[in-house]
């Protein structure tokens, strides 16, 4: 059987090692190592050889395209800035689309199941088109190759509907169907190859023949549907309307062989053979009609429209448009490669997690406790506790508990220790504002090359958003940094004064138990009482029961404290599906959004909903603060009874004081350290945020820069074509002249031999060697004489083995 479909070739590339590329960036991407996924990387070489090697349409090479490109959807959401991969699944899918429109092409359909399969494969090549038109192409970074514009893959997508259509149209003949039901058939035909040609036309890729092939389908089909309509209105009496659109028939059939120098020779003839028939029946309807019947012939726009009858769709197979539910063990497409490939959002969605859950721990939690404990400890200083009790209870030497406060400072080298946590934390300090202002001073940098640009070339033409408007995120983050660091300073001022206020009582502290004794005036034995006695003992009761309460507040935060080491989704990522409750997320996230970059502003749900267990250590605050109000008020109201009873004696007063200002020492050491130790950790964790700030910075401007250098190259092309493009009309005007003109073929055109298929060529490319599909290299359907001038059969891909017409 002659056919008259049209195919699509097969995009090619060469044998390159797409695990390189994958290795390299992985290595400088994330945290893992590559040699984690060498069986991972191995796959998909393979997986891209076996696709790769698909050259002849056999129904093998589905399952070998469709695995291929299940994967790189997969991996894309896991390499989301890498457009090459895009790239290399949209060629894969246009290779699919190709291959079953060839194993179309090469079934039999001379059978009734031969024209079902090859309309089922055609249908599928649509779907794929439609798929990777709407789903694929939009998500990739850079412009489509100009032989995947959106204008060509809407033709190439009608264009199998139209010939999966017409396949039902000639099981309809064969068949022997009625005569309205052919005509319903043949119309949608006709329709499916106007849009294909009207598609075809507004494309700079497809070609002239292709063209004129789909312009004389849509007029053939348009001839055809008139024809078996007229024989269906002969049959039910119809006879001025058989008339009309006989008439109709021969005009449509005209118009397709105006271009029957162009196409194929068989459509030729099926065309010519119309027309004899409907001449023939014409010539007979119009004689019954003006003899006998007498009815009145409608003119065109007055015909009935014929119904549409549709039997196919662009739906793309479910191995392509669901393919990523089809990834897993024991299903159809494997295991999912690079499964345990971490993306590098899910590692900055851990940080943010974990400064979250540390900003609600120390700052809503531990705070707040701190602060408790610090203004119980204000009331005992403001009481003269325990300095008043202890001088009581021993006039002479030091207190026991003095003398272990003492004995703690020394082993801890007390004031060199706060001297060197000072030194550190101004260290890493200095490293935090160089790297923040390096990442500002880019951003402003960028934002004054943007201003003299656009100062230079005028709003007008340097039609880009402004840097405060792109970088809005950016430097909204340089004034959040700028509000930590003067909150930062703030702090470091507050400690360094309370140093200066206690220095000389660390000195005393930190020195040997004698020289404590010479600080501390002894008393004379003072008169102790019954009431005295019993009013101190319960004060002493009271102050134990204080030091009771401060215990377990400290037990209480350092138990919250593991409890938060034990949260570090950090270290659950870095242990792979140990507890997966952040990857459980991205996984989710990775199958309902393939291809899709996985952001970190993503897992704001599973955040909130993790936080939500420190909720209990949140009410907690209540009840301590409601246990700390009854030990002050019994303190206070001990303390007030103890005095009473004391009422007159002066005689331990210097000796209370002194006791006091050590006590009070020791307890602003600890306050020190506490805030040292909240600074150095503060300053370290800045880190990581003003390194994020700087390296996001220096993204953005590389992306702006370079904006910056394609938008003034189009400004320099837009000029240099503005001053040829008289130059060019002139020469297309021309061309058109010298084709109109152009004598007709030789009567042996028409004979047994078929018109040359329109042959793809392309501009020559410099090979890809060793690199990835490139966006600059694709196909261009054109006239076959220029691609057999053409010297550069082995350009660099997609070099294609042509379009056959025949």
């Amino acid at each position: 059987m002659a056919s008259t479909m049209l195919q699509l070739p097969f995009r090619r590339t060469h044998q390159v090692s797409l695990a390189k590329a994958i290795r390299q960036y992985i290595s400088t991407k994330y945290d893992q190592h590559p040699e984690m996924f060498t069986s991972d990387l191995d796959a998909i070489d393979q997986l891209r050889a076996d696709a790769v090697n698909v050259r002849e349409p056999h129904v093998s090479g589905i399952r070998r395209l469709q695995t291929y490109a299940a994967q790189l959807r997969w991996i894309g959401g896991k390499f989301p800035i890498d457009n090459n991969i895009r790239f290399e699944l949209a060629n894969v899918l246009f290779n699919l689309a190709a291959l079953y429109t060839q194993l179309a092409f090469a079934t039999n359909r001379t059978t009734g199941d031969g024209l079902k399969t090859a309309a089922s494969y055609l249908s599928a090549a649509a779907g794929v088109l439609y798929f990777l038109r709407t789903d694929i192409i939009p998500d990739m970074r850079s412009s489509p190759p100009e032989d995947m514009d959106d204008m060509t893959l809407e033709s190439l997508q009608e264009m199998c509907l139209a010939q999966a259509q017409e396949c039902f149209w000639t099981k309809s003949v064969k068949d022997d169907m009625k005569d309205g039901t052919i005509a319903r058939l043949a119309a949608k035909v006709s329709d499916y190859y106007s849009q294909a040609s009207e598609f075809s036309i507004q494309s700079d890729t497809v070609s002239t023949e292709w063209i004129h092939h789909l312009e004389a389908k849509h007029h053939h089909f348009a001839a055809a549907a008139q024809y078996r309509q007229s024989r269906d209105c002969l049959e039910k009496r119809k006879y001025g309307e058989e008339v009309a659109r006989l008439r109709d028939c021969i005009t449509c059939v005209n118009e397709a062989l105006k271009a029957s120098r162009f196409i194929n020779r068989t459509i030729v003839g099926d065309l010519d053979s119309l027309k004899t028939r409907a001449a023939e029946d014409l010539k007979r309807a119009e004689k019954d009609n003006d003899m006998i019947y007498l009815q009145p012939v409608p003119p065109k726009p007055e015909l009935r429209i014929i119904e549409r009858a549709n039997m196919v769709a662009a739906k793309p197979p479910k191995e392509v448009s669901e393919s990523i539910a089809l990834i897993g063990d024991g299903l159809l497409f494997g295991p999912a490669l690079f499964a345990k490939l971490v993306p590098y959002a899910v590692h900055i969605a851990a940080n943010i997690y974990n400064e979250r859950r540390d900003r609600l721990i120390n700052q809503s939690i531990i705070a707040d406790l701190e602060a408790m404990t610090t203004k119980l400890r204000e009331l005992l200083q403001s009481l003269n506790l325990p300095g008043s009790l202890q001088a009581l209870e021993k006039p002479l030497g030091l207190p026991p508990s003095l003398v272990s406060k003492a004995e703690e400072l020394r082993q801890q080298d007390g004031i060199i220790r706060i001297q060197k946590t000072m030194e550190d934390t101004a260290k890493v300090k200095a490293n935090d504002k160089g790297v923040f202002q390096e990442g500002t001073e880019l951003l402003k940098a960028e934002k004054a090359e943007d201003d003299h640009a656009r100062s230079k070339y005028g709003t007008d033409r340097w039609r880009r958003p402004l840097s405060d408007v792109t970088a809005k995120e950016l430097f909204l983050k340089m004034t959040e940094i700028e509000g930590y660091l003067r909150s930062a300073e703030n702090s470091d001022r507050i400690v360094q004064d309370k140093l200066r206020k206690v220095d000389k009582v660390l000195q005393i502290l930190t020195s040997s138990n004698r020289v404590i004794e010479s600080h501390v005036p002894s008393s004379r034995q003072a008169t102790v009482t019954p009431q005295v006695e019993r009013e101190s003992s319960r004060l002493r009761n009271c102050l134990q029961e204080a030091s009771r309460l401060e215990s377990r507040r400290k037990r209480k935060i350092e138990a919250l404290q593991d409890k938060a080491k034990s949260d570090d989704i950090s270290k659950a990522v870095s242990k792979i599906w140990q507890n997966p409750a952040l990857l459980q997320e991205t996984g989710r996230l990775e199958r309902e959004f393939p291809m899709q970059k996985i952001e970190a502003a993503q897992f704001e749900d599973l955040f909130e909903q993790r936080l939500q267990q420190y909720d209990s250590d949140k009410d907690m605050l209540a009840q301590e603060q409601a246990d700390q109000d009854q030990v002050a008020s019994r303190i206070q109201d001990t303390n007030s009874a103890f005095l009473n009873a004391r009422k007159g004696d002066h005689s331990t007063k210097d000796r209370e004081q002194a006791l006091q200002e050590l006590e009070t020492g020791y307890v602003k050491y600890k306050e020190i350290v506490s805030n040292l130790d909240v600074g150095r950790k503060f300053y370290n964790d800045l880190a990581g945020i003003v390194n994020r700030f700087r390296e996001n910075c220096k993204a953005y401007v590389h992306q702006r820069r370079a904006e910056a250098t394609d938008l003034e190259a189009d400004m320099t092309n837009a000029a240099m074509s503005s001053m040829s493009l008289s130059q060019t009309s002139a020469a297309l005007q021309s061309q058109k002249i010298q084709d109109n003109n152009r004598p007709p073929p030789p009567s042996s055109s028409l004979g047994r031999e078929p018109l040359a298929a329109p042959m793809p060529t392309r501009a020559s490319v410099q090979p890809n060697v060793g690199g990835m599909w490139s966006p600059d290299m694709g196909i261009k359907f054109s006239d076959p004489s220029a691609s057999a001038r053409s010297s550069t059969n082995t350009a660099s891909y997609p070099q294609s083995n042509g379009i056959r017409n025949s």
